[in-house]
């Protein structure tokens, strides 16, 4: 692929990621720099299935989907540096999540607009540093490791963890 700076709708972004609704939390691919950066949006509107129960009163977007959306936009990242699109098994395993601050709140008719840079790339982990902010505020920051992973291959826990999440679950 070319290292130049392009925008994906919501229908290529579907071709780099397999999640669907309601757990697809990519909609637009602002710009993208092969091996460097990307910046994505997640529109976020009143129709959230999270918000039935988060909070009825108050709906304030889950911190831990702020998070899995900026993975999302990571796990774009590296298979647009990689030149390839993923197979139906191909799987994103988080490895790590660190220094994980949340600012603000978000809520309906919030636009989440999220940066992610490749900090390095080593035995096949990426690191990223991850920033969403909405209208210019940030509303939370995180280091994201991650590694991919074919359905068949086994993904050896570190010595202290007992299990690995995907990065979709």
């Amino acid at each position: 692929m070319e290292n130049i700076s392009k925008t994906l709708d919501i229908n290529q972004i579907k071709q780099y990621l397999p999640h669907r609704y309601p757990m697809l939390l990519v909609d637009r691919v602002l710009t993208w720099e092969s091996g460097k950066t990307i910046t994505a949006i997640k529109n976020v509107t009143a129709n959230e299935e999270f918000f039935n129960g988060h909070f009825p009163n108050k709906p304030v977007m889950p911190g831990v989907l702020m998070v899995e959306a900026m993975a999302q936009t990571a796990a774009i990242l590296s298979f647009l540096t990689m030149g390839q699109k993923p197979d139906e098994n191909t799987i994103v395993y988080f490895v790590g999540i660190d220094n994980v601050r949340f600012k603000r709140p978000v809520g309906p008719g919030d636009q989440l607009k999220m940066d992610v840079e490749i900090l390095r790339v080593a035995r096949g982990i990426w690191k990223y540093k991850a920033v969403a902010t909405v209208d210019g505020q940030l509303a939370v920051e995180a280091e994201l490791m991650c590694t991919l992973r074919t359905a068949n291959d086994e993904v050896k826990a570190a010595p202290a963890a007992n299990s690995e999440t995907p990065a979709g679950e």
